[in-house]
């Protein structure tokens, strides 16, 4: 299918790196299906996308889609949010009220921030997904509901649930397909495409020069692509002509660039001037990722190399993950290719 091939908008995603498309492979993966999914990622990686996404090509599309921030819900509200009430059943229920499972019953409820939700609720919200009906604060019996669920967290619920924070029966209930969304630092080569998209939205024609979209993707951006988003939209605001330069950057921003380009670079150990120039280039790559702990996205910043071409490298060298150790073909290999050995 072309929507998943390629640099893409689809839903709203846009990106060409292979996390982008590992998610568009999920979506494809997940037509026609209503199974529960879970979606783990930091703020701003695009969760709520990713959910509207899993509905629109879902058998429910034509139903409802109802989004709700479980952190918002205290447990005297959300029992009443969530599964609705009846008239009279408590102070101030001058009416009888659907809740939100009911709203989106054929459709799909979207939970959002879901770690948060309170402990004393979660048995109930079990209860729910389980017998698929719910019984409103104060009705005298339960309606069955056909309701898709997909919930979100910004915490990993694995370890919530060793913590104490959070049912185990209720992440294994939730947690029948999951998903982690990456965060922009570990993509940044979409930032180009982000930010030509949310510029597309400015009520004024502008651009960002090449030098400051290169600052852009030497930040590690904690707030992800929403924070990338506001940043955007920022510098064009206070931009004085067609386009933004450098100094529109949020001083924050410029601050962290420039403090982790003067960080002093990792020894590597200079090879033998005589050494084969692909044979240096190996060891250096071999010497950064060891020094990073295998960190791909480190190395290929320290190295300043494209990721791309520091995977396509790796797999050449035979690197075999943080350990550094590789077969005993794969260096014969590499060391071939490098044109003789060290």
């Amino acid at each position: 299918m072309a929507l998943f091939e390629g640099a893409t908008e689809a839903f709203g995603l846009v990106g060409d790196t292979p996390e982008i498309h590992r998610v568009l492979r999920f979506l494809r993966k997940l037509e026609n299906s209503r199974l529960p999914v879970l979606l783990e990622g930091e703020s701003g990686t695009g969760k709520e996308l990713v959910a509207r996404a899993l509905h629109e090509v879902s058998p429910g599309a034509k139903g409802v889609y109802v989004a709700v921030n479980t952190a918002t819900l205290t447990p005297t509200l959300a029992e009443s949010e969530l599964f609705g009430h009846a008239r009279g059943s408590f102070t101030g229920a001058a009416a009888s009220r659907r809740g939100l499972f009911e709203q989106a019953a054929g459709g799909t409820l979207f939970l959002d921030e879901i770690g948060e939700f309170p402990l004393e609720m979660q048995a109930k919200l079990l209860r729910v997904l389980e017998q698929n009906e719910i019984r409103p604060v104060g009705a005298d019996r339960a309606i069955t509901v056909d309701t898709r669920v997909i919930a979100a967290s910004n915490r990993d619920l694995a370890r919530e649930v060793e913590a104490g924070r959070f049912r185990r029966d209720l992440y294994h209930r939730l947690n029948v397909v999951k998903l982690r969304l990456a965060p922009l630092r570990e993509r940044r080569a979409d930032i180009p495409l982000l930010v030509r998209r949310f510029l597309a939205d400015v009520p004024r024609p502008i651009r960002l020069t090449r030098e400051a979209i290169e600052w852009l993707a030497a930040y590690d951006w904690p707030g992800n692509v929403r924070e990338l988003e506001n940043c955007v939209r920022r510098m064009a605001a206070l931009a004085s002509g067609s386009e933004a330069h450098v100094d529109a950057l949020p001083t924050e921003i410029r601050n962290a660039v420039e403090a982790a380009r003067a960080a002093p670079a990792r020894n590597v150990t200079p090879p033998p001037e005589d050494r084969p120039l692909a044979d240096v280039e190996r060891r250096a790559i071999l010497e950064v990722m060891q020094a990073v702990g295998g960190d791909r996205q480190k190395a290929a910043k320290i190295l300043n190399i494209g990721r791309s071409t520091l995977y396509r490298k790796l797999i050449e060298y035979g690197w075999a993950g943080k350990t550094g150790v590789r077969s005993q073909k794969s260096e014969v290999r590499s060391r071939a290719a490098a044109g003789g050995s060290g």
